[in-house]
């Protein structure tokens, strides 16, 4: 044994712990393994002021691995707390490439070229398109699971850890922004339709929801960082399984699902943005303050929508004097060069493969 594990969560003797019980317990440790450097602490949030003793230990040259379920451990507390002594990572939702793996599906560079393969990597994409990659639902398949992961998330990190008073109209508020994931709006609007008191209070209800990594926000494009915040915002939500079983809506657009699904798969180094002028775009990413990179996203393409879906990603593309613009759809691939620009058309699925085999 090389570590000394310790769990909040699983023993009711450990109720009521405290900082100055973490020696009792080292030295007891000590005593059964000998001295050991590294220490495996789970739900340490649950200890008030745990980051005296690890701040303690940390500079002595000991190392820990911090694990937590809820808002105790949010970035900006552990920034605040361990200012300096830590690496942040983050469990999420199965990637579809992990929920290709859970099936037992051996992907390799060939398998989009084989069909009997490409058709097994369809079928589980609608799946996975449909209910989402929370794994205890991709196990078993109960859509209570999705829903106490939500209200415990909900009564236990926001309502009760902010102190909120209006939990029916907080409750409400979440319904209505889950129902209407990926569409335009302000905290006005929303402050017209859930009465909360005023726009500031909306605001912070919203953002709790970011805090808590059940929704995304994404403002905008503009290069005025006041008009980011001061323009219509989307918000995505963290998971599509969530929307099919709390949507207050009949069914969801499809097209709206897979936007959201390409939102939750952007990469996190990037600043995501949509643009909106004459035309509009669904995601313009920005690295190192320059935008490198615009997608448009419909579950189809047509003689209905073709030109409006193009033109919106050339104009972006134009904007930012991209010569290259991705268009994603559910499963159409091609490519197109417009006006001198080039359109990528390629489906939902094998953008989110790629680069983990081979190239696609």
């Amino acid at each position: 044994m090389h570590n000394f594990n310790i769990n909040y969560s699983e023993d009711e003797r450990l109720i009521n712990f405290n900082p100055q019980d973490f020696n009792d317990v080292y030295e007891v440790l000590v005593e059964l393994f000998g001295v050991k450097k590294t220490f495996l602490i789970d739900e340490v949030q649950h200890v008030r002021n745990f980051d005296a003793f690890i701040r303690r230990f940390y500079d002595n040259g000991y190392k820990f691995f911090i694990t937590g379920s809820n808002a105790g451990l949010l970035k900006e507390e552990i920034s605040t707390r361990l200012t300096g002594r830590h690496i942040d990572s983050y469990l999420t939702p199965f990637s579809f490439k992990e929920f290709l793996d859970y099936h037992q599906f051996s992907l390799t560079a060939e398998s989009v070229h084989i069909s009997e393969e490409k058709a097994r990597i369809r079928s589980l994409f609608q799946e996975y398109f449909v209910s989402g990659g929370m794994p205890e639902f991709v196990r078993y398949k109960d859509t209570e699971i999705l829903r106490h992961i939500y209200d415990d998330i909900v009564t236990k990190d926001i309502f009760i850890r902010n102190k909120v008073e209006n939990v029916l109209l907080g409750k409400e508020l979440y319904r209505f922004l889950i129902s209407n994931f990926a569409q335009r709006f302000s905290y006005n609007s929303l402050l017209k339709s859930i009465p909360l008191g005023s726009v500031n209070t909306i605001k912070k209800y919203v953002h709790f929801l970011e805090d808590v990594y059940l929704a995304l926000l994404v403002n905008k494009f503009d290069y005025s960082v006041k008009k980011q915040f001061a323009n219509e915002k989307k918000l995505y939500i963290t998971d599509n399984g969530f929307i099919r079983v709390l949507s207050i809506k009949l069914g969801a657009d499809q097209g709206w699902l897979l936007e959201n699904l390409v939102r939750n798969n952007l990469s996190f180094a990037e600043e995501v943005f949509y643009y909106s002028g004459k035309k509009e775009c669904d995601f313009v990413l920005m690295n190192n303050k320059k935008v490198g990179s615009a997608i448009q996203v419909c579950m189809m393409l047509d003689h209905t929508n073709k030109d409006r879906e193009i033109n919106g990603l050339l104009e972006t593309m134009g904007c930012f004097d991209l010569k290259e613009g991705l268009l994603l759809t559910f499963d159409q691939d091609g490519s197109e060069v417009i006006q001198g620009r080039h359109v990528i058309i390629k489906p939902v699925w094998k953008f989110l493969l790629e680069g983990k085999v081979g190239t696609m």
